[in-house]
């Protein structure tokens, strides 16, 4: 008898804890946010975001709210010897939080670590070319997001993009939004979508885009988006969020329909900071 109702107390823990739990996290990330943002915070915002002073005050605010979040939540480590300092930090996650500006919550559902080296590194690429012939090979890479928890990053192009805002490149934005795509363990071009029926028309319009961007580039076309995209879908998304982030004008002019899927996904208009 005593067994029986010690199990039923455990049974019961466990499941309060499981509802609990999502209100503890939210209770925990709004006393976050309400912290007081340091001045010396929202100078070294403003030196790598620039525009941050676009914002309104609400949209400023309340990316002082996720930057808080994120800081708290996620891990930095150095890597090549880099050390790395405050600075880094926010500027990292000033640009990550960026995409998170909607109130979406979920703070890079999988990410647990940002990884920054100091510049350009290098992997080992294993690929498989004609006959079934496996060749290895160094590869220099700027950034990288894996599906299972983590970021990598190179500072020295952290630091690049920041001062060239509006070229259409930031590795920041880039491997953040395959983090969002990833959130469902793929990386396909498709994120959690608001509602079940935006499915239909983002598969129509990415899709049509997409093509779009490879014939373009098979042709010589001069296009508003890097190349990069061409490689596959998931990359096409990534490309288009930096796009859609540092040249909003253009992507708005040449590419509408992109630009109001991308607009409903983020729930922003970044047209109306430029």
């Amino acid at each position: 008898m005593v067994a029986a109702v010690i199990l039923l107390l455990a049974i019961g823990l466990v499941v309060v804890g499981i509802f609990a739990s999502p209100l503890l996290v939210k209770r925990r990330r709004d006393r976050l946010k309400k912290r007081s943002f340091p001045p010396l915070w929202d100078a070294v915002v403003k030196n790598y975001l620039p525009i941050y002073s676009s914002l309104s005050a609400i949209e400023r605010r309340r990316l002082q709210g996720h930057i808080q979040v994120f800081l708290k939540e996620k891990q930095f480590i150095g890597c090549g010897g880099l050390q790395v300092t405050e600075e880094m930090k926010l500027a990292i996650a000033a640009m990550a939080c960026l995409l998170l500006l909607n109130e979406r919550g979920t703070y890079f559902l999988k990410l647990r670590s940002i990884l920054v080296y100091p510049g350009t590194y290098f992997v080992n690429e294993t690929a498989i070319e004609g006959n079934y012939v496996v060749e290895e090979r160094r590869v220099a890479r700027l950034g990288e997001s894996w599906s299972r928890d983590q970021v990598v990053l190179s500072w020295e192009q952290v630091q690049r993009d920041a001062s060239n805002w509006r070229d259409g490149h930031n590795v920041v934005l880039h491997e953040f939004a395959h983090q969002l795509d990833q959130e469902d363990g793929n990386a396909e071009g498709v994120p959690f979508l608001p509602k079940n029926l935006d499915y239909a028309v983002w598969a129509k319009v990415m899709t049509q885009e997409y093509q779009q961007l490879c014939q373009d580039v098979q042709r010589g076309t001069k296009t508003v988006m890097n190349s990069y995209g061409t490689l596959n879908p998931a990359e096409f998304f990534a490309v288009a969020t930096e796009t859609f982030f540092e040249k909003p004008q253009q992507l708005l002019k040449r590419h509408p329909a992109l630009y109001e899927q991308l607009q409903h996904y983020y729930q922003l208009d970044p047209v109306k900071w430029v």
